[in-house]
């Protein structure tokens, strides 16, 4: 059985406690369709000066960006694979950028509930090594997060 624990951190200013039981059954909804075992992820909304920061720092691009994703299970150059009897896989850390996804729900004229889960999802998939470098690799990412988000019901 799959069970997903979502860490949720509110770094916004005003009040976006309401995204967090979305994103919580959204994310469950995709590691149920993944068929991941017991997991878990964090998940942080933050500002557009935040996303950027965080964007420039990690990622060296000075610029606003949606949503960043930082998967705990790659391996980077000399690093060593941890093999070991935990039972609940942290995938890594989601940072959305709550700013920007209004302006995206208003640009392409559907609710803050579906860009969110969206978001969330993209996240995610990127968590798992899905990724869109390449023509192949996203029709594969994309349409399966069409795929999560119109059986979990944010259709557009």
């Amino acid at each position: 059985m799959t069970k997903l624990h979502v860490e949720y951190l509110n770094e916004m200013d005003e009040n976006s406690e309401a995204y967090a039981e979305l994103i919580s059954n959204v994310l469950q909804k995709a590691a149920e369709m993944e068929g991941l075992s017991t997991s878990e992820v964090s998940v942080t909304l933050v500002t557009k000066e935040r996303i950027q920061e965080i964007n420039k720092e990690y990622r060296e691009k000075d610029s606003v960006t949606d949503v960043i994703s930082f998967a705990m299970e790659e391996m980077g150059e000399d690093e060593i694979e941890i093999i070991g009897g935990e039972e609940t896989r942290f995938l890594g850390d989601i940072i959305i950028c709550v700013d920007v996804a209004e302006e995206q729900a208003a640009d392409f004229g559907h609710s803050m509930d579906r860009e969110m889960g969206f978001l969330a999802v993209h996240g995610f998939l990127h968590l798992l090594g899905y990724d869109h470098m390449n023509e192949e690799d996203e029709k594969r990412m994309f349409g399966r997060q069409e795929e999560i988000l119109e059986l979990y019901g944010l259709k557009r």
